[in-house]
């Protein structure tokens, strides 16, 4: 199915509102089981995107992966920062969320005016200037640009975690549930990889004792993440 490309409408909407460098964010590992929670940023300026970029959900593996040293060499500036499981279960998600997306923003060698962000909820906050754009990561091209990135760089980190533990599967689920991430949870429990705030625990009586109990901030947006089970 053919997808519009992305472009800079968002992005030239805040230059003309005085805003000289904008970023991209978007976030991976949000409603992952294991492994971080990141947020990737891009730079691009309003040059010609690489041709087949797009939200990273709707590229292939092979696709992604041939886009990334396409990409670092064509942005102005990226970063990718994280937030790790044992920060996702005592913050929660929105708070880990802004945790790693504060990183990436520090991490990044020039300072931008506003930013983009995918989704419709602000969890970064001031002091930066933040749009939302709901499915930014398909119609931003900073945006799609990070959504690529972090992607990629998350993937390849799940695997590596992946083999110490090769009966949970992480190389192809990426820490997502799938039959074989239940299996080897039921078998083994959860790994130092693991979230251990999330429900998952709940429906393995053998492991539940592991959970952790944690009540999240208001406006935390944790139960959409702790409501996946089996």
């Amino acid at each position: 199915m053919p997808y519009d490309p992305p472009t800079h409408t968002v992005e030239r909407s805040l230059r003309r509102a005085g805003a000289r460098l904008v970023v991209g964010l978007d976030e991976v590992g949000r409603g992952s089981w294991a492994g971080p929670v990141m947020v990737g940023a891009a730079v691009t300026g309003l040059r010609r995107p690489p041709e087949g970029l797009t939200d990273s959900k709707l590229l292939t593996e092979r696709r992604r992966n041939a886009l990334v040293p396409v990409l670092e060499e064509w942005v102005t500036a990226h970063a990718i920062g994280s937030a790790s499981p044992q920060e996702c279960d005592e913050l929660g998600m929105t708070a880990a969320l802004r945790l790693a997306a504060v990183r990436a923003l520090e991490a990044l060698p020039v300072e931008p005016d506003a930013v983009i962000l995918d989704g419709k909820h602000d969890y970064l906050g001031g002091p930066w200037r933040v749009r939302t754009v709901i499915k930014g990561d398909q119609s931003c091209v900073c945006v799609a640009a990070a959504s690529v990135l972090a992607k990629v760089r998350r993937d390849a980190l799940m695997a590596e975690l992946g083999a110490d533990h090769p009966a949970f599967g992480f190389a192809e689920n990426a820490g997502y549930p799938s039959p074989t991430h239940r299996a080897a949870l039921e078998e083994f429990g959860p790994t130092e990889h693991h979230r251990l705030s999330w429900s998952y625990l709940d429906a393995l009586p053998r492991w539940s004792h592991l959970k952790r109990q944690r009540t999240a901030p208001e406006g935390d947006g944790a139960g959409e993440q702790l409501s996946l089970g089996f």
